[in-house]
Formats: structure tokens, sequence, C-alpha cells
């Protein structure tokens, strides 16, 4: 019997994108090669959909990704202990066949993150696939200070409360002043880093073992930062910043 055990590797490592190679399929794409798109926000605000992974690889260089560990193997002692691969089995006459699955998260850590899962019979498909959905899903973070604790204008945490649920798992995440740092959940702390928060309180509720759907709630909630309406005169006294930062202010 062939040992399925793989090394808990969870930063990836990071290819070079070539441009000059990639042959865009679609007419957006075609625009990004071409140069007439060069921000990413440009294609959020327009609300379009992005259909190649290369896209985001184009226009944020800086883009690195991080595997979740959301399944679990046996200890060298039993018991268990967390894994970025999670394993099933689909038994069958011929014996059992085996597959994989595995999260990704994306991010620049500068206001842009995406999150994706992959399924595969072999771990390298299943992480490709990953790969592919979180830059397909990427999306521009909202930053500031709205902290009353804090009030230094600054982008360091979020600007207001928000919620995020998926399946029975729910998280809150709350402004919290400069210098408290990440008072999450592990995984979720890892999507903050790469979304470019660096302050934060949080409270979860329910079923959060899940790893799959605690990150599902945490990045829904991350996103309805960009679609709550923020009154201008707060956006100067908050600090409100979104997306990445314009000549590193």
């Amino acid at each position: 019997m062939k040992d399925n055990k793989r090394p808990r590797q969870q930063k990836m490592i990071k290819k070079e994108f070539d441009k000059d190679s990639w042959k865009p399929i679609t007419e957006l794409g075609k625009r990004v090669k071409g140069g007439e798109i060069k921000n990413i926000d440009e294609i959020l605000n327009a609300g379009s959909r992005i259909l190649e992974q290369e896209i985001p690889d184009a226009l944020i260089p800086e883009l690195e990704a991080e595997m979740i560990e959301i399944g679990q193997s046996k200890g060298k002692f039993g018991g268990g202990k967390r894994s970025i691969w999670r394993q099933t089995q689909k038994k069958t006459k011929e014996g059992n066949k085996p597959k994989f699955a595995t999260m990704i998260i994306v991010g620049n850590k500068d206001g842009h993150v995406g999150i994706g899962k992959g399924k595969s019979k072999e771990t390298m498909p299943a992480r490709e696939k990953a790969t592919r959905q979180a830059k397909l899903n990427i999306q521009k973070i909202v930053r500031g200070c709205g902290s009353w604790e804090c009030g230094c204008g600054g982008n360091h945490t979020i600007p207001f409360k928000v919620y995020g649920k998926c399946g029975s798992s729910e998280i809150t995440l709350m402004p919290a002043p400069k210098g408290v740092g990440l008072c999450v959940e592990k995984q979720c702390k890892k999507m903050l880093q790469l979304a470019g928060i660096k302050d934060v309180y949080s409270k979860t509720k329910g079923q959060t073992k899940s790893k799959i759907n605690l990150m599902s709630a945490c990045f829904n909630a991350l996103k309805k930062l960009s679609r709550t309406k923020i009154p201008q005169n707060y956006v100067k006294t908050g600090g409100v910043v979104e997306g990445k930062l314009k000549d590193g202010k």
C-alpha cells in the first residue's frame, strides 16, 4: 500500500510570470497585455469578470500565495494534527480511490486578496486548481482606522465592524487600535495579513472547526467592506483607503 503522506509545506514557491509567452483568449486579457489596462482596480471597479489567471499575475507582480490547513492527518503518537491536504476516499471494487482537496489564499499585502479551493486525485493538480480559482476571485479590501481608542487616521485596521457567515461558521471583525495585532483565528490571520490589515479584533460563533467554512466567512466579511457606502466626511478622518495605497503613502 502506497503512502499518501505529503510534506506540510505551506508557503508556495513563486514562479516568475512570463508576459511575452502569454497568449490571452479573452477580450479583457488582450487589453491587459496590450497595455490598455494597467491597474487591477480598473477591472474591479467596472465589475468585469476575470476569466484568466494571468491577468492578476500581469497587473499585480507582488502577488503571494499561502496554503490553509483545512485537513487532518494522524499524529506520530496517535491523535490528529492539522494538514494542508484534506483527503477523502471512495470505496470501489478495485479498491480505495483517494482525492485531495486544498485551499489557497493569494494577496499582495496591500489591499488585494483572493481565496480558492481545488480538488483532484493528486495533490499538485488540486493546488493548481485552488491557485487559479483564488486569482479569479481576487477582491480589493477597504482599510482605515475605525477604532475609537486610536483615531490616528491611518489605514492599519478596518474602518467599521463587519460580519460574515458561511454554513454554520460566523465571524465578526472589529477595528482595533494600532499595535494590538491580529487577534483572530490562526488561519484567518493569514488572510488578513495578505490583505494588508495589521490590527483587528474578532469574534467567532458556530462550528469554527470547519476551516473551509470559517475562511469563506472571513472572506465574505472582507468583501462587505467595499460594498458598504462610506460618508465622504469620514473618508479623510478615518483614513479610509480602498485597494492599493497610492505611491506607497
